[in-house]
């Protein structure tokens, strides 16, 4: 199909659904409303840290045919060529050159997800920046090549392998490599480490000592504070996130 692949004739819920980023768990699994439990992600071996970005998901979908999409977690918002996009978030206006400069997608669909920050983006903004500045950060990259199997699926098939981990993503060297031939900045690589604290309390005392402020602050006036970090195995075939938020709330109930 990649040989005569056209963005103009493809099945663009199908498109959508087959890129969406899936959801990342949390370290410890979350009981009821909002409680940790002690049962962890299981980690095999290195583990790498890196910052997680509060912003929104972002889409860069490089297409076989020379086209490319953007999309937000959830939709589809513009494609090359477009005069008029989507305005939801401040996407397509921030992300379009770079998806311009970005090298067309060979014999595959490439998926470049990028977090877009600062600006009025979240409610978290203000811990980015004072001026509203925006920013934006590559924490992953999916490589799509059996796109005749995939477009055969139906969207419910693809929501279904999608979330059962059916997108091959790139492992640390690639995602590293690949950040620099696009000429983009990688969410901040914190640490690698051989294990993690697998207790509530130790988990967050863990996340106060490694990430005490944000490595991600666009201007001299954002407040800094941190949102978490993500930890996987450097094939990326476990991964997790560990947020303050989650550990805060956690804390309070048991008080």
């Amino acid at each position: 199909m990649s040989d005569d692949f056209s963005l103009r004739s493809c099945d663009l819920d199908k498109l959508n659904s087959m890129t969406k980023y899936p959801s990342i768990p949390t370290y410890h699994a979350l009981g009821d409303k909002g409680a940790l439990l002690e049962e962890t992600i299981i980690f095999d071996g290195e583990v790498i840290l890196t910052e997680k970005v509060d912003g929104t998901n972002s889409r860069i979908i490089l297409l076989p045919d020379g086209n490319f999409v953007l999309g937000s977690r959830e939709e589809l918002l513009f494609a090359k060529g477009d005069l008029i996009g989507n305005p939801a978030l401040g996407i397509v206006n921030s992300l379009k050159d770079v998806a311009d400069s970005l090298p067309p997608s060979q014999d595959c669909i490439t998926v470049v997800y990028l977090e877009l920050y600062g600006g009025k983006i979240t409610s978290a903004s203000k811990q980015y920046t004072a001026e509203q500045k925006v920013g934006w950060r590559l924490f992953d990259i999916a490589v799509l090549t059996e796109m005749d199997t995939l477009f055969a699926k139906s969207t419910k098939q693809l929501s279904a392998w999608r979330d059962n981990g059916g997108q091959l993503f790139l492992d640390e060297e690639q995602l590293n490599t690949t950040a620099k031939d696009y000429r983009l900045e990688l969410t901040p690589r914190l640490a690698k480490v051989t294990t993690l604290p697998t207790s509530i309390e130790e988990a967050y005392e863990f996340l106060l000592a490694i990430l005490p402020k944000t490595n991600v602050a666009l201007d001299a006036g954002a407040k800094c504070r941190a949102e978490g970090i993500v930890a996987r195995t450097i094939s990326r075939s476990a991964i997790a996130k560990l947020r303050f938020e989650d550990y805060e709330r956690h804390a309070k109930r048991r008080n």
